[in-house]
């Protein structure tokens, strides 16, 4: 059962001659044909993809293959990729091909990898469900009738349902690490500035970040060690060096200081899910870590600081979709104001509409300073409270998502609830850390249980190497949903 393989495995298998690429590719693009209830994919083009694969099993007949090379993978639909379309899941976009490659989708083309497709997503990267896209909701595979959580939900649901082994994902308050928790697998979101930006359509420029969802974190190690690195078309990307993050997967953990911080552990977190993560945690004991208590005073103000920061970015990054240069227009208008504001009704969706709103209210005349310059100063204050905390421990434990997946439709009138899921994930954007969700467990409904790790700026291989050790006496991250 091939496509139940990680990407480790199947690299393997292509390198020991079990099978080509072509092979592969064929096999993956029938299971995603098979399984299209789940609406995980926007696009599937599998000409090029076949395409692709038969290139990367000449580069391999010569002797040229790397890890990926003839590996298929999915996109999110929110990286510009040449010559298809890219939706950002908004009917704003639902005619937008490409006419350049971003700097991820070139990395992994260079490294050989196989584009099965573009994934679906909530609309510009807002919401956390994945009930915002315009081509309409994605499905979590293990409940039909549950969200995959958002904004990556496609991505998170085609591995969840192995579909293909890995995909991308960006995470702008959450949505690798919380739909990878809420669909069981391993989602990791680098160090902002760590992976680049260019050609991933921005939401909120100051936190959005390329990731990626994989089956472990050995996969994660070999996926982000194409994605990152420097760019110089990213003014906000790192020029630091990217190490071999594979290399770093074993190392021991004894004397590891895990902090768990006291904020993470209270209300509003389910009780099955604070079991499974003291269960994870108690599994780190075990292998020699040591557990510090501390607290992260200001995480109960990420969730508003956030939602004044990120509508505000939105606001000003979404004011260029007008129906003038690109992307839907409205059929019918009287002139050029009338066309600005129906392609704009139209185009968007409520949720987009409600952050442009919020945005532009924050940082309108009288507001600016009351809301906008005060989160601002919040945010430095929760960067600055685990500055403060990575003084007594090495990596921050916790919960990813105080719940496992909810219904669709539960919360699709209650916006703030929906909000309040990512409390958890948000105050990493916020301080431009690095964090990651790895599966820990089960609740009693079969829905997946993450456990959130957060390290130090550009920690991202003590992270994989962390999650890894784990994942090496657990088999959490190996079970697949019924069906799939």
């Amino acid at each position: 059962m091939i496509h139940t393989k990680t990407v480790a495995e199947q690299s393997a298998a292509l390198r020991a001659g079990e099978l080509s690429s072509t092979e592969l590719t064929q096999a993956c693009l029938e299971r995603t044909e098979q399984h299209r209830e789940l609406n995980a994919f926007i696009t599937v083009d599998a000409e090029r993809a076949l395409a692709q694969a038969g290139v990367a099993d000449e580069r391999r007949t010569r002797g040229e293959a790397g890890p990926l090379t003839g590996v298929p993978i999915a996109q999110k639909d929110i990286f510009c990729t040449d010559g298809m379309l890219t939706t950002c899941g908004s009917r704003m976009l639902s005619n937008f091909t490409a006419p350049y490659d971003a700097t991820v989708i070139r990395k992994f083309n260079e490294a050989g990898a196989v584009l099965l497709g573009k994934t679906n997503m909530d609309e510009f990267a807002m919401g956390s469900s994945n009930e915002t896209s315009f081509f309409g909701p994605v499905k979590n595979p293990w409940q039909a009738d549950a969200v995959p959580g958002g904004s990556s939900g496609g991505s998170a649901a085609a591995v969840t349902a192995r579909l293909v082994p890995a995909a991308t994902g960006t995470d702008t308050g959450g949505s690798i690490r919380q739909p990878a928790a809420l669909c069981g697998i391993t989602g990791l979101k680098p160090t902002y500035g760590r992976v680049s930006r260019y050609g991933m359509t921005a939401f909120a420029s100051s936190l959005d970040q390329g990731g990626p969802m994989a089956q472990t974190a050995e996969d994660a190690a070999l996926l982000l060690g194409v994605m990152a690195g420097f760019d110089p078309r990213d003014s906000t990307s790192m020029d630091k060096p990217v190490p071999d993050y594979v290399q770093s997967l074993n190392h021991d953990l004894k004397g590891l200081r895990i902090g768990l911080p006291e904020e993470y552990f209270g209300e509003g977190l389910n009780a099955e899910v604070a079991t499974a993560v003291n269960a994870a945690i108690e599994v780190y004991r075990s292998l020699g870590a040591e557990v510090v208590r501390l607290s992260l005073p200001n995480s109960n103000l990420a969730v508003p600081c956030y939602y004044v920061l990120a509508p505000a970015e939105a606001s000003s990054n979404l004011s260029r979709y007008d129906g003038v240069r690109y992307g839907y227009r409205a059929p019918e208008y009287t002139d050029l104001t009338d066309m600005y504001e129906k392609t704009r009704a139209q185009g968007f969706g409520a949720e987009v509409k409600r952050r442009i709103m919020i945005g532009t209210y924050a940082l309108s005349a009288g507001y600016y300073d009351a809301y906008y310059l005060k989160a601002q100063k919040l945010r430095r204050l929760i960067a600055e409270d685990f500055r403060q905390a990575f003084e007594a421990c090495d990596v921050i434990m916790g919960p990813t998502s105080p719940s496992t997946a909810f219904r669709l439709g539960e919360m699709t009138d209650d916006p703030v609830s929906m909000y309040l899921n990512d409390i958890y994930t948000i105050p990493v954007n916020l301080a431009g850390l690095p964090g990651m969700s790895i599966p820990a467990g089960f609740d009693s409904k079969g829905l997946p249980i993450g456990l959130q790790l957060i390290g130090q700026y550009f920690d991202e291989a003590r992270l994989l190497n962390i999650a890894h050790r784990y994942q090496q006496v657990t088999d959490w991250h190996k079970r697949i949903p019924p069906g799939f």
